[in-house]
């Protein structure tokens, strides 16, 4: 196939042009990089703070640029995707420089029809093979002395001819090409690797993603694992992907999936099994989704709201514009009912009406005329609530509203969730909504999960409407209820016990319209598996079963991301089961070996990002398994910020949050069946939108109070309920690093001492004959890691069984 890559003039910054991944993964590539060719002094590419800049000489006069904004439109049809890149960029320097532009390629035949312009102006560019690219790419960094371009080494590249960007000046830079992407069975990965954006000295001011996929059979699932992503669907064979950033450095890259499947259930799943360990997978499954005229299964609905005393103002006024959301969303054939609770107890009507126009009006007349004063008999209202619900052929939801402790009735908080549990015989979905800071955070979430639900934190500065608004657009159209999801191995036997393991979410309940199941496991005995997934539809009983595989042995990092996933929900899980049975040494011990290992911090863990431990060193085992120990102690508190605060930050890892650079909020099919109310309406980009539980990676950070720093962690302070940066500790790629004085430490050196493991230690100096021996050996995520590496810093890492330290 005839490549043509064009470029025209444009400043000198650092580019990122289109979707970069190793040679072994078929991705969009979207990355480039401007090189100044003439300039007396080494110009290395500009780097991103906090980090100190690279002591050198400065150039006289000054030679700085930047990318302004970064726009990627991809159109996917079936497995061929036509991709469009749009940069800004703006030459802040006072002179002209003699620039190169290069560009990488994947391999031979994965890209067609490229073109390259710059303001409507054409380069020409030619094709290298990957072997005289690296003696390129290895070029460029010895000479510059950084190691921004390791990533590339073994990748072919597109050259440009020199020329000159004057200074001052903006240019806006586009680049086109068609691609066949990756398909695993009937999962298609999309990759735009932004992570190289984060080499920027600032800032990108924009940063937007569009996709919009088309196919001849239904998209069931689209889900990023590393991005916040809006999904709208027109109908079942279009999707339209958006994500948009501001003021922002990119931390990881842009993955997104989508699966296409003929039939009821959309149903794929990856799996990834590293060298000498247990494999993971990951799996999503989609509903059919629903037309507008397709009749709705009916439900129930009964909202329990808080009319004590404290939620005086503005809170009721708020509240009673929850309820009124829910009652514009029911459909007929639901049944409902309002209850209203302060020390007494009482509701709408005696027992549940149906939904229509007339009852409708009296339900908006009972709400105008609700007020607050009073206690708070939880127990009372909870109780009432479930005696309501006799039919089980329906899904029955009860969402529960409240801003206080139990004041009234039963106040003890076992015997309320005990009374609870007791009284729901027809499995209903308790949701429950804490209001504020004055709630008993672990009775709200032990009435979740022993009653089928969930718990949202409502925090003072935030709207209730918006928060039931969101919830309820998600819950408002169900599928198929009751669902179990099992994973079986041909090759598994009853001796060896089960193959499957520890899969999060743990129970399912629900599937709704234009909502995904993503489900993460670890598995044993690789080899041939099914899937099945049962369920109720309406009243009759349904199953699904599709095939899967189970990797024996990855022989890339292609879906390395899938261990992270699972690893957040499990210390989810650690934390909630610590927080709601008591605290376990086995438990502790697993939290801190997987936090440390993944890079995972929350506020248990947060003393990983310690950098003035004994620099060279991570504290042994025993010191964080007591400083973790110190720490969960402080479950205990149920109350006030600190309540609220660890309870939310649990939800985040158990749903597998992204919320740092990556919270992920899921919004399909169901926007059009129930619309969020006007001030539930996003105002800060998809980020703000969703029904969905969000989904974290929770390594993937933003610094707090600012432009996000890449790579960096964080997790919410259980005292000022904030969240909190913490730059010793980076996530790259599938890597962890920690920071330690000068010294970072991967943690897969973590066990190595460099100052009594001497004998251990290969010595090995930046950019030498032997560096690039290294560097050629290397994966892509293990040259990210050398990458990260600043002139005047070490890196203790272990490659291929040994132990190097890169001076």
């Amino acid at each position: 196939m005839k490549r043509v890559l064009q470029v025209a003039s444009w400043l000198c910054s650092f580019a990122v042009i289109v979707a970069y991944a190793a040679s072994v993964q078929p991705a969009a590539f979207a990355q480039g990089v401007l090189v100044i060719i003439d300039h007396p002094q080494p110009v290395p590419l500009p780097r991103p703070w906090p980090h100190p800049p690279i002591s050198r000489p400065a150039p006289t006069p000054p030679v700085s640029y930047k990318v302004k904004s970064l726009a990627y439109n991809a159109k996917i049809t079936d497995q061929i995707a036509q991709v469009q890149v749009e940069q800004t960029f703006v030459n802040t320097g006072s002179q002209q420089a003699q620039v190169q532009f290069v560009f990488p390629i994947p391999y031979e035949g994965a890209i067609d029809r490229m073109t390259f312009m710059v303001d409507g102006k054409e380069f020409e560019a030619k094709l290298l093979e990957a072997k005289k690219a690296r003696e390129i790419y290895e070029g460029y960094v010895r000479r510059n002395q950084d190691p921004a371009l390791l990533e590339w080494v073994g990748t072919g590249m597109f050259q440009t001819s020199v020329f000159p960007v004057p200074a001052g000046a903006e240019r806006k830079v586009s680049l086109k090409f068609s691609q066949l992407l990756r398909k695993d069975h009937q999962l298609t990965d999309f990759l735009i690797p932004l992570a190289t954006a984060k080499y920027t000295s600032q800032a990108i001011e924009k940063v937007s993603v569009n996709v919009a996929i088309e196919s001849n059979v239904e998209i069931k699932s689209v889900f990023s694992p590393t991005y916040p992503i809006e999904v709208k669907r027109p109908d079942s064979t279009h999707a339209v992907v958006k994500y948009e950033a501001t003021n922002t450095i990119p931390a990881t890259d842009f993955r997104l999936f989508f699966n296409t499947i003929d039939g009821k259930l959309g149903a794929s799943l990856i799996s990834y099994r590293p060298e000498g360990d247990e494999g993971f997978f990951l799996m999503l499954a989609s509903p059919e989704i629903k037309t507008e005229n397709t009749e709705r299964p009916a439900k129930t609905v009964i909202v329990v709201a808080d009319r004590s005393g404290s939620m005086s103002g503005k809170k009721i006024e708020q509240a009673k514009e929850a309820i009124k959301f829910v009652l514009n969303n029911l459909n007929k054939g639901d049944t409902f009912n309002i209850i209203a609770y302060d020390s007494a107890v009482e509701s709408f009507k005696p027992e549940l009406q149906k939904f229509d126009d007339e009852t409708k009006k009296q339900a908006f007349g009972y709400v105008e005329g609700l007020y607050a004063g009073g206690s708070t008999n939880i127990d009372g209202a909870m109780t009432t609530a479930l005696g309501m619900i006799k039919d089980d052929k329906r899904p029955n939801y009860i969402l529960f509203l409240t801003d206080g402790l139990p004041t009234a009735g039963e106040t003890n908080e076992g015997k309320i969730a005990a009374n609870a549990k007791a009284n729901n015989n027809i499995r209903a979905r308790i949701i429950n909504f804490g209001v504020g800071y004055d709630v008993n955070s672990r009775l709200l979430d032990r009435l979740g999960r022993e009653n089928f639900g969930q718990s949202e934190y409502v925090r003072p500065d935030e709207n209730i409407e918006t928060s039931v608004g969101r919830l309820y657009a998600k819950m408002s159209s169900p599928i198929m209820n009751n669902v179990v999801v099992k994973v079986e191995v041909d090759a598994a036997t009853t001796e060896s016990g089960p193959s499957v393991n520890r899969v999060y979410p743990k129970e399912v309940y629900d599937l709704f319209a234009g909502e995904q199941l993503v489900m993460v496991g670890r598995y044993k005995k690789p080899g041939n598996a099914k899937v099945s997934i049962t369920g109720k539809v309406g009243s009759d009983e349904k199953k699904y079963d599709f095939p899967a595989t189970l990797v024996e042995k990855s022989g890339d990092q292609t879906y390395a991301f899938v261990e992270k996933l699972w690893a957040l929900r499990r210390v989810g899980e650690i934390i909630d089961e610590i927080d709601l049975k008591g605290k376990n040494d086995e438990l502790v011990k697993e939290l801190v070996g997987l936090a440390t290992k993944h890079g995972i911090l929350t506020p248990y863990t947060s003393f990983l990002a310690d950098d003035l431990a004994r620099p060279g060193q991570l504290a042994d085992t025993r010191t964080h398994f007591e400083q973790a120990g110190r720490a969960v102690d402080r479950l205990r508190e149920a109350e006030g910020k600190a309540g609220v605060s660890q309870r939310a930050e649990k939800k985040q890892l158990q749903t597998a949050d992204l919320a740092a650079n990556s919270v992920r909020e899921y919004r399909g099919a169901q926007a059009e069946s129930a619309p969020l109310p006007p001030s539930a309406q996003p105002a800060g980009g998809p980020a703000a939108v969703g029904a969905a539980p969000r989904s974290s990676a929770g390594g993937y950070g933003l610094a707090g109070g600012g432009a996000p720093t890449p790579g960096v962690n964080k997790y919410r302070d259980i005292d000022s309920d904030r969240e909190i940066a913490a730059d010793a500790v980076q996530n790259i790629g599938s890597q962890t690093v920690y920071r330690r004085g000068k010294l970072w430490i991967a943690a897969n050196a973590q066990t190595i001492d460099p100052e009594k493991d001497q004998a251990k230690i290969k010595k090995v100096k930046r950019f030498s004959d032997d560096y690039f021996t290294l560097v050629k050996a290397n994966t892509a995520d293990e040259n990210a890691v050398l990458a990260n590496q600043r002139e005047g810093e070490e890196l203790l890492i272990t490659l291929r069984g040994q132990a190097y330290q890169i001076e």
